[in-house]
């Protein structure tokens, strides 16, 4: 006879300290569970906080309120005849903890504490939280201790204390326990042990976000999980901005042994609640496990976890009324569509939440503000399409949004282009360095997406700062006036005087984008109603911003960047991707233009990667080599000289003429050089990058990702020495040979 159990996991998108909406959508995936027929439902991490409250895990309120959301889930009853696992913080005898909170029945099972911590990359778990403690010498998981409830929860449950610890729930058909996250991406994670004593469905409530090219792995680990040892895994995420720079990607899932029988979407749908349900053979696991004889053998002597066991059962009681889902290939997006679909939803949720009435962009008509235009278009057709396809619930929360967005109470858009002429806003801030066909791209992009576009000319402000700086009164003699560069030149001066008026064309494109932004009228039928303008959107790209490739304060200084986070190569990628199944045309001229600033001549007089002195691929390999393969300079060099072999590299702007390196080892080592001192010299200005959405796993992003002093020791003498030598130490055989023909 079959054991079927029908059970649910979810992707919820939750907002960090939003408690009340946090609960309404956690309330929502139980009863939406519970109408399915599941007696088993398990959801994200911290999910009754969100995921990225930060320093708010160090306040004593967070706990208090975290309590009272989980007051309100035992009083609604929906607790009754379902058991759930919620995730919140807990503060056991003054010692704070990630925890998984067990319910059945109006009561607390258990608590269970997270072990292992993210505390790498941009997660900071261990300046919030303790892992449980474990005894190293001591086999299993620990002893199991009394949690003492709040007062007010005792009085609800009639409990006064709960087990605490690692542990599992038996019921009384199967056994159930837990992983939070970061357990499932270690060595020796605890499924292994919790597999082998018997445990047949384990759970996961994650907050895992989204980074280009991620979730395969993700799934991995899901399916091996379950491949080697058997049994059931439920994984649950977080899915939406959350109120940082990441964007959470769903993607929730249910395994069965190696094989996917359930997978929620990663970004597809803006629904914030989306519950996934699958019904499993625990037959199908018991069958796996006992005809594997060398499992059997280790689990026959694996240390016992403990059980608390519940008066309950998850099997169904009549099988003949189910069926196990089958099983398929999980779906993964293609890079370009997690382009196209993690950015826009992260452009969505905090429009949404910010209460501003929309986005101001400059469009330069250039690959990457064209792309960040493209972004936002994609929003507009996600929200439009949502009003049609979405579910009930989905349908009256995206309206109800882009009402309170447009401040037009009784708006509802045509289409896209209809709803981005309500909530985007386009300029072209031309100079006298701006080309026609930059000029023509913008206006054509602005129109086939409906941004409401316009056009300033910046020569005059540009004029003023100068013609100010020409009347400058010196009240020192320190310094006569004669010599200082009053009347700077960009043609025929010094590179300094070059420098000097290109950034105040940069500057002035950012004064003018947030004077726009809150000035603009931008189509809201003559509203007038207090608070609220336009969020200015930037623009940098993460390759330029690794080399320092813009004016600190410049028009990529904006309130948000949604391809802070992506490289270059990926950008032309998803420009060709967008004009071809966006209905986007112009976007394929934007892609094949050749990248330029049009700071000091239009596009074809300046070129990006001249000015860099490396290229867009250069970058990427750099970047990679420093923060992903946590390279110094030497090794780095060491990587490259193998990786570049064949390549043909950019001419160096540091050593040139009779200094410019002649062999290929040589080549590669002064662009190594040229990049450790270019980021060092600019590491200045990563301190103010615009929050940027996460993508690419070499972000220089100073708030939290990639943590670096500000002033650097720019000589890199020890590192560039040492370059130097394994150089000569290559050229030594062709030297040899020279010598002995």
């Amino acid at each position: 006879m079959a054991a079927l159990v029908k059970v649910a996991t979810c992707n919820l998108n939750q907002w960090a300290m939003d408690f009340k909406g946090n609960l309404a959508r956690i309330l929502e995936s139980i009863a939406e569970a519970k109408a399915a027929g599941c007696t088993f439902r398990t959801g994200p991490e911290l999910e009754i906080t969100g995921y990225g409250c930060e320093d708010s895990f160090l306040e004593n309120d967070t706990f208090l309120h975290s309590w009272d959301s989980l007051g309100e889930i035992i009083k609604s009853g929906v607790t009754n005849d379902i058991l759930c696992d919620i995730g919140m913080p807990v503060m056991h005898r003054n010692v704070p903890y990630n925890c998984r909170v067990i319910l059945l029945n109006g009561k607390i099972v258990a608590i269970r504490p997270k072990i292992f911590m993210a505390n790498d990359g941009n997660y900071r778990e261990m300046r919030y939280f303790t892992p449980w403690y474990i005894h190293p010498e001591k086999p299993g998981y620990g002893e199991i201790e009394s949690y003492y409830l709040p007062v007010r929860i005792q009085e609800l449950t009639g409990q006064t204390t709960v087990p605490m610890g690692v542990l599992a729930i038996a019921s009384l058909d199967t056994v159930v326990s837990f992983e939070t996250c970061e357990e499932l991406f270690t060595p020796n994670s605890p499924h292994i042990a919790l597999s082998l004593d018997g445990v047949e469905i384990i759970a996961n409530g994650s907050g895992s976000h989204h980074q280009l090219r991620k979730l395969d792995t993700r799934i991995d680990l899901v399916r091996s999980a379950t491949q080697k040892c058997g049994g059931v895994y439920l994984y649950a995420n977080m899915k939406g901005c959350d109120g940082g720079r990441m964007y959470f990607d769903g993607c929730s899932m249910v395994y069965v042994n190696g094989d996917c029988v359930a997978q929620g979407s990663q970004f597809g749908t803006l629904d914030e609640v989306e519950v996934v349900v699958a019904v499993v053979n625990l037959s199908d696991v018991r069958s796996m496990r006992s005809s594997f004889i060398s499992r059997s053998y280790q689990a026959s002597s694996t240390p016992t976890i403990h059980r608390e066991h519940i008066n309950f059962r998850l099997g169904a009681k009549d099988p003949m009324s189910l069926a196990p889902s089958p099983a398929f290939k999980p779906r993964i997006h293609d890079p370009m569509e997690e382009i196209a679909y993690g950015p826009s939803g992260w452009l969505w949720d905090y429009l949404r939440r910010s209460g501003m009435r929309g986005y101001f962009l400059p469009l330069s008509g250039g690959a990457d503000s064209s792309s960040t235009a493209s972004l936002v278009a994609i929003m507009c057709q996600r929200a439009v399409e949502e009003l049609t396809t979405g579910t009930e619930r989905s349908k009256k929360q995206v309206l109800a949004d882009i009402r309170k967005i447009t401040r037009m109470p009784t708006f509802t858009p045509k289409d896209a282009n209809h709803l981005a002429s309500k909530l985007f806003v386009t300029c072209y801030m031309a100079s006298q360095y701006s080309g026609d066909e930059t000029r023509s791209r913008a206006e054509d992009l602005a129109q086939e997406i409906g941004a409401v576009h316009c056009s300033i000319y910046i020569d005059d402000i540009c004029a003023a700062l100068k013609d100010t700086f020409v009347n400058l009164k010196c009240h020192s003699d320190a310094i006569p006036k004669e010599q200082i560069k009053t009347n700077p030149v960009i043609k025929g001066g010094t590179w300094m005087e070059n420098i000097a008026l290109q950034n105040i064309q940069a500057r002035t494109r950012m004064v003018m984008s947030y004077f726009m932004a809150q000035l603009m009228p931008w189509a809201t039928d003559g509203d007038n109603s207090p608070g609220g303008q336009l969020l200015v959107l930037g623009s940098a790209n993460v390759d330029e911003a690794l080399r320092g490739y813009y004016t600190k304060y410049d028009c990529s200084a904006a309130d948000i960047n949604p391809i802070g986070g992506i490289n270059k190569r990926d950008l032309k990628s998803f420009l060709e991707w967008t004009g071809k199944n966006k209905g986007i045309k112009v976007l394929q001229r934007v892609a094949d233009a050749k990248p330029s600033a049009e700071l000091t001549g239009s596009e074809g007089e300046q070129s990006d990667e001249v000015d860099m002195g490396m290229s867009y691929d250069e970058l990427g390999d750099l970047g990679f080599c420093r923060k992903v393969e946590k390279c110094g300079p030497l090794s780095t060099y060491l990587k490259l000289r193998n990786r570049w072999a064949d390549r043909t590299l950019t001419p160096s702007l540091r050593a040139t003429g009779d200094k410019a390196p002649k062999t290929k080892d040589e080549q590669v080592a002064q662009k190594v050089k040229d990049f450790y001192f270019y980021n060092a010299v600019n590491r200045h200005k990563m301190t103010t990058l615009t929050p940027s959405y996460h993508a690419e796993n070499y972000s220089p992003d100073d708030n939290r990702f990639d943590l670096r002093p500000f002033l650097q020791c720019v000589t890199f003498d020890k590192q560039f020495e040492a370059i130097d030598n394994m150089v000569a130490k290559a050229a030594e055989p062709a030297a040899k040979k020279a010598r002995t023909s």
